[in-house]
This record gives structure tokens, sequence and C-alpha cells, in this order.
């Protein structure tokens, strides 16, 4: 089974989240795709391949003579977004496209250039996509299918190695995906997720991360007597939305800027809860932020009466690069790894979390690289079979490097 043979094979597994779910994993569909794994990591021959919690682990020993190098692992979820429908995936294979429209299944939808540029840039590639009622999976089966694909080919080729640790886990997509992750009994040293993005990509930088809930209480009285008595928490929770900056907002923001979004809006006039994500590389600067609206609530509390306006902030995750820049050669071994496959690295700050964060931030530097995947999340995704190899190519230079350290 090759590398395209394992991802087809892996995306038409059923694998959705489910964030209303407090099970772990939260589908027991993903139970599934972590039995199938089990068994094809022991037929690779895989060693130490173990299953707990729908978390599925296994190793390669280190080559005799190489016990004493660091022990790399890699890293890939195995469930699908659940926004998007991701049950029934029906890949479409092209070989040679030829970089225009592609008419997605009789779906009646089509994946075209003039939407997605780049699909220029892929002709003569093997595309792989969805039929439109789908996505297609590639997030993040892709990486699975690299890292399987890539110790496979160790496993065959004599490659001097240190210790390889291999971790697959549910529910990356609705952010439980390090809950129950098994950091030391994974093995590890350091660590890569293999989790979207262009091949020659790799992140060590995200957002920091804190959730906001804004609780504003008015006073309802019958509008025909109102004048003077009713405080209406709608307009009063409109009032402080708009203290806030404009221009942070996530519409209007890129790159390293941050923003304030408002993700949840309920109320009456009584009572309404306003729900805020508040994002920012800059650690600093995600404070201040909560001190903005700190400040907000406090001048609305002057103006109606204390206690109208109630904030809460909690911590929800932090930036990665706190704890990647003291071992900064998990950077430059991938980036060496990257131009060693015939691309040239480029750093890309994630706009958003991953699963790398937690897992630095539980004691195991973990960066991602890219999988050659995307449109995530939709009817629209998509990658190339080129791609992939490109990043197959990149996790055994990674192997290498760290051999050779």
């Amino acid at each position: 089974m090759g590398l395209l043979e394992k991802f087809l094979d892996l995306v038409t597994i059923d694998s959705p989240s489910d964030p209303t779910s407090p099970t772990c994993p939260s589908t027991a569909v993903q139970l599934n795709v972590a039995n199938h794994l089990e068994q094809l990591m022991k037929q690779l021959g895989i060693s130490n391949v173990r299953q707990k919690d729908g978390y599925v682990y296994g190793e390669i020993p280190a080559t005799p003579g190489y016990e004493g190098k660091k022990a790399v692992g890699f890293v890939a979820h195995m469930d699908t977004a659940p926004e998007f429908n991701g049950f029934g995936v029906k890949p479409q294979v092209i070989p040679d496209y030829d970089g225009g429209d592609v008419l997605l299944g009789g779906s009646g939808h089509v994946l075209s250039p003039a939407e997605f540029p780049v699909l220029k840039s892929l002709a003569g590639r093997t595309l792989i996509t969805t039929d439109g009622t789908t996505l297609l999976g590639a997030d993040d089966k892709a990486g699975i299918a690299e890292i399987l694909e890539a110790a496979e080919r160790v496993l065959n080729s004599g490659l001097p190695h240190g210790k390889i640790c291999l971790g697959f886990t549910p529910d990356e997509e609705i952010g439980r995906g390090p809950l129950k992750f098994d950091v030391p009994g994974f093995g590890a040293d350091i660590a890569y997720t293999l989790d979207g993005g262009e091949p020659e990509g790799m992140t060590f930088e995200n957002f920091n991360a804190d959730a906001a809930v804004i609780t504003f209480t008015g006073y309802s009285i019958h509008p025909g007597s109102a004048k003077g008595k009713m405080k209406n928490s709608q307009n009063i929770a409109m009032e402080f939305h708009s203290m806030l900056p404009c221009n942070e907002r996530p519409e209007y923001t890129e790159g390293y800027e941050g923003f304030c979004h408002l993700t949840d809006s309920k109320g009456s006039t009584e009572q309404t809860v306003y729900q805020y994500i508040i994002r920012d590389h800059d650690l600093d600067k995600l404070l201040a932020k909560g001190e903005t609206m700190r400040r907000a609530a406090a001048f609305l509390n002057e103006k109606y009466g204390e206690g109208t306006v109630q904030v809460e902030i909690k911590e929800s995750y932090r930036n990665m690069k706190e704890k990647i820049l003291p071992v900064f050669e998990v950077i430059t071994v991938a980036e060496a790894a990257i131009r060693a496959a015939g691309l040239d690295p480029v750093r890309m700050p994630a706009r958003g979390g991953t699963d790398g964060a937690t897992l630095s931030y539980m004691g195991l530097p973990c960066p991602n690289l890219g999988t050659g995947g995307m449109n995530a999340h939709g009817r629209y995704e998509c990658c190339t079979l080129e791609g992939m190899e490109q990043c197959v190519q990149i996790v055994l230079q990674v192997i290498k490097g760290y051999a050779e350290l």
C-alpha cells in the first residue's frame, strides 16, 4: 500500500468530532480510525503499538549505535472538522491535472482557479478532491498517511536513526487533541505535528488565546411606563461592543495582528451575554485587549450602576514560541529538512492554536510541519500526491537530521 492508497484508505473512514459530546473521543466513529491504525501499524512492523482513549501510539527503536540520539516524534490527528459534512467521503483522483476547473462529482460544485488561484500551479500533478458533498479529510489524514509512509520507508531502507515515536490523536478539531495525550509514555524528546499547510511551511508561533464572557444585567418594565426606569441590557451590550477597537476584528487583521472576535450573543431586556475570543501573538498585547474590556465595563458600571456589566476572562492557550526557542534545533533541523527536500522553508505564524502548542506546554516541544492540504473544512478541500510526497521526504530528512546531530 503506497502513499496514495494509505491516504484514500483513511479518508473513507468517517471520523468527525463533536464539540457537544463529553466523551473521549467525542465520537465513536473515531475509534474506527484508531482501530484501523493500530492494525495497520502492526502490519508495517512498527513496535510497541498501543491504544488508549482513542489515542494510538507506536515507535521504531533506534538503529544499534544510535540509542543516544534524541528521540523524535511525529503527531497527526484522526478527526475531521464537525462544521461541514464528513460522512461518506468519496474522493476524486485526477492524474495529470490540467490546472483548470474541476467538476466535483455530480454535486454541481466546481473547484476553480478563478476562486483558488493556487490551482494553476498544480498543473501536471495528481490532484485529489472531494465529490462536492463532503470535506476530504486531508486535514489531517494526509498527515497520518505521510507519517506512516515515512515510517514504512525507514523500516525498509536501513536509514540510520534514533528512536522514532508516532502518535495519532482524536478531537483536535474541537480543541481536545492533547487532552489525554501521554507525553511521558510517548517517549519523544521533541516532536512535530503534521497538520495542514504547504509542504515548505513550518510553524512555531501561534496565537496567545483567551476567552471572555461578558454579562450585562438590565431592568425590564412595561415599555409604556419605562421612561427613566428601563435598563435594556441589549442596548448596553451594543454600547460595550462599540467601545472596542473596530479595527481589531478578525475581518480586518492578518499576520501577527491580533483581534477580539464576538462569537456568540444571546439576550433579552433583563440579561444579555456576549462571548468573545481574544487572540494575539504578543502576550502583552493580548492582556491589553482584556484590559480594554475591563475599562469599558468600568465606564458602563459607573454610567448605569455597579454590577451592570461583569467581565470574566479565562486563559485558553499560549504561544508555543516561548517553549520552542530554548530548543531552537527543532526549527533548524526542520528547515534543513525542507531544503533537502528541494523547497525553501517558510516560517508561518499560526492564526489559531495547534495541538503542538499545548503539547509544548506539557513538556514536549512540538512545532508544526505542513501536509500539502488546501481549503480545509469544506467541499473544496484538496491536495496533491506530489505535495504529500514532499512532506514524506521532509519527515525522512528530519529523522536523518537528528541521527546526524
